[in-house]
This record gives structure tokens, C-alpha cells and sequence, in this order.
């Protein structure tokens, strides 16, 4: 989910900013508090953008998936499951899939969906003038995507309407992992008259989901509810009432005006104590995710791989994920996050090791820190306010090795849409997975000019393994491959791996069904209300 998400998904730093602006800067806002047998009260900052194209975040993913869908999904096991398309078929050499669409499957607005549909849908996501950060990614193995995407041609070659329900797609090469990525908002289907009726449409967008958009107050509210028509079994919920920023989440938790909370360090000793009311109510969810620090290696002084490892060496996570963080999070070695195919616990990571860092510095081609250009760390947030974790990095620079840092924020609402063009020397940011396959990691944000490599980090031999293993028909030699690529990574230091997250929630008993899956998203048709 990103996947910024992204992370290219949004990060949860930008949840917690936003959080610290509700705990200080914000009052409690004056509207009425929804209720009711079948209403689920969430607190949340909002969506970004309900356009499927465009959505990068997580927290706008989460609206859109309600909203929208695919040909496919993933189940709750994070398998390919049928959802517009009831069966497909594959051809023998893996490279042309046939989808056959559920017919009588329409729009929030009534107009039945055909296989036309998702060739218009894929294609406004591949033309340029949509502008569209994902498509690359998730459309851009299907032949003529690219192309599209290049401005030098009007439309998607390799996807074909062979009838009102039948569409045929034909991808460069037989890839494990492509139905996964149809799971994935970019390949959603639109309705093309919402789209064409204005700049705005997704203000009111015309879905296909289990549920639709009811009201939508700027920054105060979203209301969804269910929809009549869907396709599938009806949910159980009447709707889902998400508050923005309306005032400290746990106050609200505890006065019982929204029914689900995110835990944050502030609050963990209260809910994690086993004797006291909370700890009953509360879900603690491993996420397929990776937080880090990135280096600009297209930038002095990060085009210098001894001087990132250095910067990898002078950290010490274990202590700041213990003690500053409370174990709520997992240090990270590599890349790919435990439960990920492919992870790899006998991988050999940059350890805190202080005096190798300094090794480092003296053997890259600046020789002393006083050398090195000036550093600025890229940001989200506002207020020149710098979490107790980051300012613990900072300072553990600056005491192993005298660098000083400067900070500049960017803010949360543009944070992932620009920092690829915006960063500085190094940035803060978080990747959670979209399915569960290594390749969502490593090929995504590394591979030399992904839509996602903000590192701008290239590596030939690299690139060469991620094709190889991206088309490696042998599941067990496919993953030994990614091992490998996973290590090469780790070795070149693109980035400082901090760690793999952990979703703490607090949930009403009475809330039935509300899970975050490891992509860090409810599915909320499943959930109902038992008082």
C-alpha cells in the first residue's frame, strides 16, 4: 500500500506529524458525532487523492481500495484472488493472460462494467498528461505500456477487448509476480464520464467497490457508505465515518467517539500493561515494510559508496529501536522484511561499528569528514519538529564522527509526490509492501531509474540479476537469486535500513472484523458491528 505508501507509499512519519499537530494545534472540531448499530467511527488525516492513477500513499489507499477495484485482489493471506475478472487463463508461455469479467458488475452510478473499461482505465493511467507516478510500475510490464508512457503511441498494444468480457493482455516476458501488481489501485477500473466531467471528478468518484463515497467535508470529514449494487456480498456496515484530525485520538478512543485508534510511543506502556483496561482491546500487526534513511548517490558526498557505509556504521539501531523506539519496531539488516518470500536471516548487514566508519571516511576520496560538503536531510513535517529517533541518528553523526546535519522539511501533503525531485543529500521515508513477493523491494526501489529509485542509485550487475530472477520460472532458484541481489544492495548502502514496522491498534470490543493485514490496510467489508 504504496506503495507509497510511498513510502512510495506515504510514511507514518507523516501520520505522526500530522498527529502532533492534532495533540497541540488543533481543537476539537464542531461537528456532530455519527452513531449508530452499523456506523464504524475511524480518526485519520485524510486522502491525498481518491484518483487510482495517481494514489502513491497508503492513507489514500485506504479509501481508494474501499472505493474502486480490479480484475484481481489480494485475499486477506495475501493471495491472487478473482474480483471483477471471476477466471483467467495463461497461456503456455506464461506471457498472455485472458480475463473473463463477472458480468452485471456496475459502477456506483449504474453503468454496467466491460472489458473496455480497463483498457480505458489503463491506458489514461499510461498517458502522460495524467501524470500518473505508478504506472510505470504497475502497468509498465504489458507491451505498448511503455510506449504510451513515452508519449510515442496513443494506446496500450498489449491489451485487447475480445469481447463485452473477455480482455486479453499480453506482458514482455512470463513474470511470477504480475498478477500481483493488477491488485494494485493503477490497474483499477474508472468510469470514463467521471473522469471526463471536470478536473476534480474524483471529488465524487464513480467506483466499483463495496463502498461509496457519501459526503466529503474539506478537513473535517469523509463519509462512506454501502453500496447497493456491488457486486459482491453486501457488507455488513451501514458507513464508515472517518474524522480528520479532530482532535487528540486517544481522548477520543477513551470518550468512546471513534471505535478504532492507532497506538503511538506516547501511549504504549498504558495499553501494552496486561492488568489495565486496554491491553484486551489491543492488536499488534507485523507490516512488510522497511523504513529508512536514503542517500542521494547521484550527489557528492553519497556518490562515494565508503562514505554511505560509513554513514550505515555510525548508527546504532538496536539501542535507538530498544530504547528510544521501546521495541516497537524491528531493526532491519537488509532490505526484505520477515514474512517477505525470499527474507534471508543469514544476511549480513552494516553493523554499528564505529571505528569501521571512520575507516571508511578516511578511505573515500575525501579522507577526513572536514572535507565533505555540506549534508541536508530531507523531511516531512512542519515546525521545525524532529522526532526523538531522528534527532538520536543526527547526534550519533555527530558524536562517531563530527558531521553536522542540517534538516529541511518539506510538507506532508507534498512530501512523497515531490521528494524525488525535491531531496537533498539524504531523506527520511518508509516503503510497506503491495504484494508479497521480493521483487516489490528490491527491483521497485532500486533498479536504475524506477519510478521509485530516489536514491538514484545504479548498478549494471545489479539490474542484470533483477531481470534474470524477475523471469526465473523456479520458485526456490528465484528466491535464492533475490538473496543475492538483497546482499549486493545491503554491500552498496543506497540506504541506511532502520526497520521493519509493527501496527499497534486499539479496537472496541463491539468492532468485529477489523484487521490490518501486513500491507497496513483494513479490508473493511469484513467488518460489522456486535453491541
Amino acid at each position: 500500500m504504496k506503495s507509497s505508501d510511498s513510502y512510495s507509499k506515504i510514511s507514518r512519519h507523516i501520520v505522526f506529524m500530522l498527529l502532533i499537530l492534532a495533540l497541540f494545534l488543533l481543537p476539537l472540531t464542531g461537528c456532530s458525532w455519527w452513531g449508530g448499530e452499523s456506523i464504524l467511527r475511524l480518526w485519520d488525516i485524510g486522502p491525498i487523492t481518491l484518483d487510482p492513477a495517481i494514489s502513491a500513499d497508503t492513507t489514500s489507499h485506504s479509501y481508494v481500495m474501499q472505493i474502486f477495484s480490479g480484475l484481481v485482489r489480494l485475499d486477506y493471506e495475501l493471495n491472487i484472488a478473482p474480483d471483477i475478472a471471476e477466471s483467467w487463463e495463461k497461456s503456455p508461455d506464461g506471457k498472455t493472460y485472458t480475463f473473463y469479467l463477472r458480468q452485471g458488475v456496475k459502477f456506483h452510478s449504474g453503468r454496467e462494467v466491460e472489458a473496455a473499461d480497463f483498457k480505458y482505465s489503463w491506458e489514461r493511467a499510461c498517458d502522460p498528461d495524467t501524470g500518473s507516478g505508478t504506472a510505470a510500475t504497475y502497468l509498465g510490464d504489458i507491451i505498448g505500456a511503455k510506449d504510451m508512457l513515452a508519449g510515442s503511441a496513443e494506446e496500450i498494444s498489449g491489451v485487447e477487448v475480445i469481447g463485452d468480457y473477455i480482455l486479453q493482455v499480453t506482458i514482455d516476458a512470463p513474470k511470477a509476480y504480475f498478477l500481483s501488481k493488477l491488485a494494485y489501485p493503477t490497474a483499477f477500473v474508472v468510469d470514463r464520464a467521471n473522469v471526463e466531467s471536470g478536473e476534480d471528478w474524483w471529488r465524487g468518484p464513480d467506483g466499483t467497490g463495496p463502498f461509496k463515497l457519501k459526503e466529503w467535508k474539506g478537513g473535517q470529514w469523509l463519509i462512506l457508505e454501502r453500496s447497493q449494487i456491488y457486486y459482491g456480498e453486501p457488507v455488513k456496515l451501514e458507513q464508515v465515518v472517518f474524522y480528520f484530525l479532530a482532535g487528540v485520538p486517544m481522548s477520543l478512543y477513551e470518550t468512546g467517539q471513534i471505535d478504532v485508534v492507532p497506538v503511538y510511543l506516547n501511549y504504549i506502556d498504558r495499553v501494552s500493561d496486561e492488568t489495565g483496561p486496554f491491553y484486551p482491546q489491543l492488536a499488534v500487526t507485523p507490516e512488510l515494510s522497511l523504513y529508512y534513511i536514503g542517500f542521494n548517490t547521484a550527489e557528492p558526498p553519497f556518490d562515494d559508496v565508503n562514505v554511505r557505509r560509513a554513514f550505515c556504521h555510525a548508527v546504532n539501531k538496536e539501542r535507538i529501536a530498544k530504547v528510544i523506539l521501546r521495541d516497537m519496531v524491528n531493526e532491519a539488516d537488509g532490505i526484505l522484511p520477515p514474512g517477505m518470500p525470499g527474507y534471508n536471516e543469514a544476511l549480513e548487514g552494516l553493523d554499528y561499528d564505529v571505528e569501521k566508519a571512520i575507516e571508511l571516511i578516511a578511505a573515500s576520496r575525501y579522507g577526513d569528514v572536514s572535507n565533505l560538503p555540506p549534508i541536508t536531510l530531507t523531511v516531512d513535517g512542519y515546525g521545525n519538529y524532529i522526532s526523538s529517533y531522528l534527532g538520536a541518528i543526527i547526534q550519533e553523526w555527530q558524536q562517531n564522527f563530527g558531521v553536522e546535519i542540517s534538516v529541511r522539511q518539506l510538507e506532508p501533503e507534498n512530501f512523497i509526490y515531490n521528494l524525488k525531485q525535491e531531496k537533498d543529500e539524504m531523506f527520511i521515508l518508509g516503503w510497506i509492501a503491495d504484494y508479497p513477493d521480493p521483487h516489490n523491494f528490491l527491483d521497485i526501489l532500486f533498479y536504475t531509474g524506477s519510478e521509485n529509485n530516489i536514491f538514484e542509485y545504479s548498478n549494471l550487475s545489479l539490474d542484470a540479476s533483477l531481470d534474470q530472477a524477475a523471469i526465473e520460472q523456479d520458485g526456490a532458484v528465484r528466491l535464492a537469486m533475490y538473496q543475492q541481489a538483497e546482499q549486493l544492495v545491503v554491500d552498496e548502502a543506497p540506504c541506511l535500513s532502520l526497520w521493519h514496522g509493527t501496527n499497534y491498534i486499539l479496537v472496541e470490543p463491539y468492532v468485529k472484523g477489523y484487521e490490518l493485514s501486513p500491507l497496513g490496510i483494513p479490508d473493511l467489508s469484513r467488518v460489522y458491528i456486535d453491541r
